[in-house]
């Protein structure tokens, strides 16, 4: 099953959808620790890096910095697709935005500062309203 290439289409249908919840980046050496549910693991050498809810985070004492909301592009985009990262995150950086993305099978999934979570919505909805 592949996913959409063609830009404009990926632009025009990408669906944005905030999830509920804070969302935080942390990190652990070794494996995840027990009861822990991430929505992204990322393996580096320096440890593995761990997306979960921040309720989750601070319940296991695991530090954090960057509070985050989640958005997911619902359009099923291929992961050789060309440019949809790159507009995304061009049209948030215009807005002073920070953008994180991790790309999932079907779907790009965008952590963005918690406290401008809907601004960021806006934008990603006027871009595919315009596209």
């Amino acid at each position: 099953m592949t996913g959409e290439r063609d830009l404009r289409v990926l632009l025009s249908g990408m669906r944005p959808e905030l999830n509920e919840g804070r969302y935080v980046f942390t990190t652990v050496a070794g494996r995840i620790p027990d009861g822990l549910r991430p929505v992204v693991t990322v393996a580096e050498p320096e440890g593995t890096t761990l997306v979960l809810r921040q309720e989750a985070a601070d319940r296991a004492g695991l530090a954090y910095g960057y509070v985050a909301g989640w958005i997911t592009l619902r359009v099923h985009s291929a992961l050789d697709a060309v440019g949809l990262t790159a507009a995304v995150a061009a049209e948030l950086a215009t807005a002073g935005l920070s953008c994180n993305v991790v790309a999932g099978f079907h779907h790009d999934h965008l952590f963005v500062p918690y406290d401008a979570a809907d601004a960021a919505l806006r934008r990603l909805v006027a871009l595919a309203d315009r596209s």
